[in-house]
């Protein structure tokens, strides 16, 4: 098969705060290059990274908003998050666990450090993801899946001291727990200095790599530091990644939707018509209640 090159390597812009609790760069952006449409079918990559908070006996973060037509995707690496929606949804997302919110219809939810840990502080370093709901199913009921890191797919490195951690789609023949609405593969890369992992995916399929810790090299030609994406070409299948120091990896692959986009602030829809229903459900209170 061919190798999947990487076409660039992305450094993180300049940091912005989402509410006072997260500070994030924001990797897809409409008018970059790195729009909704070219990475679909991922809509945004926030990362927040490594960044020490101060004790606070008011947890920061961000208090109830809306969401229709896609799903968010929390990914913990440090630090605690705790969440509640208008379905009733919430719990606490623990270092290694992700948060898996479809928001299909519409709802609402609120996301803070955790309580405790706040009154700790210490240092937090999350992703949010963004993926988009294919047509057939923008109006799917809210749903909230808890995905705890114990319950992950795990595959030990056959070269040098390391695992892919599997949390949805498949790696290597083994599953992860998540559910999905289209064909979307989120694994973290966890690997001693000097491990090496290959990996197989579409060659048509949206495909990138976040550096949570770590350098590491591509194909051994592409050096991507700490805190860079690399985004790869729709040529090829197989790339290797090998961590040059202790790394940690997050890498993204999903089939693209191939269809419309039509988005405004917290609303993703296909037509302009159906954001304009979307603020009047909003208005009117159809996503339900929920306190600040």
């Amino acid at each position: 098969m061919e190798t999947k090159r990487v076409e660039q390597v992305v450094r993180p812009g300049v940091p912005h705060f989402v509410g006072d609790g997260f500070r994030v760069h924001g990797f897809i952006a409409n008018g970059t290059k790195l729009n909704m449409k070219v990475m679909d079918p991922f809509l945004v990559l926030d990362y927040n990274s490594k960044y020490s908070f101060p004790p606070s006996e008011i947890p920061k973060g961000v208090g109830a908003h809306p969401h229709k037509g896609f799903e968010t995707v929390t990914i913990a690496y440090k630090g605690k998050v705790e969440h509640a929606d208008s379905s009733g949804g919430g719990g606490i997302i623990a270092e290694g666990d992700v948060q898996w919110m479809t928001a299909g219809a519409g709802i609402l939810h609120k996301e803070f450090h955790e309580t405790n840990w706040s009154k700790k502080g210490g240092e937090f370093q999350m992703v949010q993801l963004w993926v988009n709901l294919p047509k057939k199913d923008k109006l799917t009921s809210p749903k909230y899946q808890a995905l705890k890191n114990a319950d992950f797919g795990r595959v030990p490195l056959t070269v040098g001291i390391g695992e892919v951690e599997v949390v949805a789609g498949t790696y290597a023949g083994i599953s992860g727990p998540a559910t999905t609405f289209s064909p979307v593969h989120i694994y973290n890369l966890r690997a001693k200095k000097g491990a090496k992992a290959a990996f197989s995916l579409p060659v048509d399929y949206t495909t990138m790599a976040l550096v949570i810790e770590g350098d590491v090299s591509i194909n051994d030609n592409t050096d991507v530091p700490t805190d860079h994406l690399a985004l790869f070409e729709r040529i090829g299948e197989q790339f290797t990644i090998e961590a040059k120091g202790d790394a940690v990896v997050l890498i993204l692959s999903g089939q693209p939707l191939r269809e419309p986009i039509a988005q405004y602030g917290p609303f993703v829809m296909n037509t302009q018509q159906e954001l304009t229903e979307a603020f009047e459900e909003f208005q009117t209170g159809k996503f339900g209640q929920l306190k600040d």
